[in-house]
């Protein structure tokens, strides 16, 4: 009797499934705090990563430790917005699936009788024309792709007054409002708009550049315990990004347990 002939089981049922491509997203302020501590979150949840800031050192760090895509950028200059624009098509063809807005922050603490017109100046140009202009270039390639996110980490500063940050309050604010009213534009597209609003961040650089003086921004934080960390905010930027994409995160404000407001900083006696 001869032996049972065995079947060589069909392409179609033996071929392994092709997994999805990798999510693609740019990273603004990516050198240091918030924005480096998401473009390595995103690259650990499997995304392909442009990390994009001013300080090419810092980036070329990063893109040692994570693997990710990097590129010089002063998103308050045209001409280097427009050569992002062709460096994300070399990355990652026509289409772009997120943009995480990081790159910003705050100037000085004089009241507004006292202010520095150059600090409100650059403020505004950062945190506001810098994110426009960079938002207007990319924009196309986020509607591209069929599901796109826009994401801005803007501040509580953009939702509460506070005595020697009006500067920062204006310029957030409108940040926030530049991000409300894109919600609107873009509905019915397949965008999505999310605001990540942190609280008190104990990040190495942005009080120190704030404030000018080491020993000033390290008193910042004193007696507060267990601020926000740049990592803590990745994580709320991940699970927004990662969100089925019928889920919009409109606005998240996330603050440490210490911090009820943006004045209103609970301190150990002593410290």
């Amino acid at each position: 009797m001869s032996s049972p002939v065995a079947h060589p089981a069909s392409s179609a049922s033996s071929a392994s499934p092709v997994p999805p491509p990798a999510l693609t997203a740019v990273v603004t302020g990516a050198s240091s705090g918030i924005g480096r501590a998401t473009a390595a979150r995103l690259v650990a949840d499997g995304w392909r990563v442009l990390a994009v800031a001013r300080r090419e050192d810092r980036l070329a760090e990063l893109a040692a430790e994570t693997g990710c895509e990097v590129l010089g950028v002063d998103i308050t200059e045209d001409a280097s917005v427009h050569a992002l624009v062709g460096r994300v098509r070399e990355c990652f063809g026509e289409d772009l699936n997120a943009l995480v807005h990081v790159a910003g922050g705050a100037l000085g603490v004089e009241p507004a009788a006292e202010a520095d017109l150059e600090k409100w100046q650059r403020m505004y140009d950062i945190n506001v024309l810098g994110t426009v202009r960079v938002t207007r270039a990319l924009l196309p390639a986020l509607r591209t792709s069929g599901r796109g996110d826009l994401l801005f980490v803007t501040s509580v500063a953009a939702q509460e007054a506070y005595p020697g940050g009006s500067g920062y309050n204006a310029a957030k604010a409108g940040e926030h409002m530049l991000a409300a009213a894109l919600r609107l534009e873009l509905n019915g597209k397949k965008v999505r708009v999310i605001e990540i609003a942190p609280g008190m961040v104990h990040t190495e650089e942005f009080s120190l550049v704030r404030l000018g003086d080491q020993e000033r921004a390290d008193a910042v934080y004193d007696g507060v315990e267990n601020p926000l960390t740049a990592e803590d905010c990745a994580d709320v930027i991940s699970y927004a990004l990662n969100a089925p994409h019928h889920v919009n995160l409109d606005l998240v404000t996330v603050r440490p347990l210490a911090q009820a407001a943006a004045h209103r900083v609970a301190r150990h006696q002593g410290v």
